[in-house]
């Protein structure tokens, strides 16, 4: 058995399971630096390989009266580190995976479109200024730009002269162009 600053290895652990910092701290800063180079060899992270060692410590402490000691610590460590370094990287490959997924989920699919948040809250912001338009004037506006007929056609329907279609659209649009003038480039789109 290996001797740490004099005392046996056997020895700390007896004093480690009941308790004395003392020895955990001696077994720390003892296997700490070999423990992380180990560690590092898989992560090739010194800063992730530093963390799975100090978390294997951490639980070692906190479970230390279950810890029944093999005949080797040394072995027992570095197959702890081993196997909690390959759980990072299992964790690791799978995390990659799933942002891999993410983009390319935002990348193809509607729900990640910032257009469709822009387009629904101007559907509202137009909902809100038709509904501002004098009842006669709705009519025809929402006719002409969301039913798609044409001048002649809301005339005849609505028994008006082409001339009285054309100036309610006109003035349904300079309503439509001050309360949307934040969304200018859109409306072009719309035709409003």
């Amino acid at each position: 058995m290996q001797t740490i600053q004099g005392i046996s290895e056997k020895d700390l652990i007896t004093r480690f399971k009941s308790g004395d910092q003392t020895a955990f701290e001696l077994l720390f800063h003892f296997y700490y630096p070999g423990l992380v180079m180990y560690s590092t060899q898989f992560t090739t992270d010194r800063v992730e390989a530093e963390e799975i060692v100090q978390d294997f410590f951490v639980r070692f402490w906190q479970k230390r009266q279950q810890f029944i000691p093999a005949d080797s610590l040394k072995s027992y460590l570095f197959l702890s580190v081993k196997n909690g370094s390959l759980n990072f990287l299992k964790h690791k490959k799978i995390e990659e995976r799933y942002i891999k997924d993410m983009i390319e989920l935002a990348n193809h699919h509607l729900v990640f479109d910032p257009d469709l948040y822009v387009a629904s809250e101007l559907q509202e912001k137009v909902k809100e200024a038709v509904d501002l338009l004098p009842e006669k004037c709705r009519e025809i506006f929402i006719m002409s730009r969301f039913r798609g007929m044409k001048n002649e056609e809301i005339a005849e329907e609505l028994h008006l002269s082409k001339r009285t279609v054309e100036t309610q659209i006109s003035k349904a649009l300079k309503v439509m162009k001050v309360e949307l003038k934040d969304y200018a480039g859109l409306l072009m789109l719309l035709g409003i």
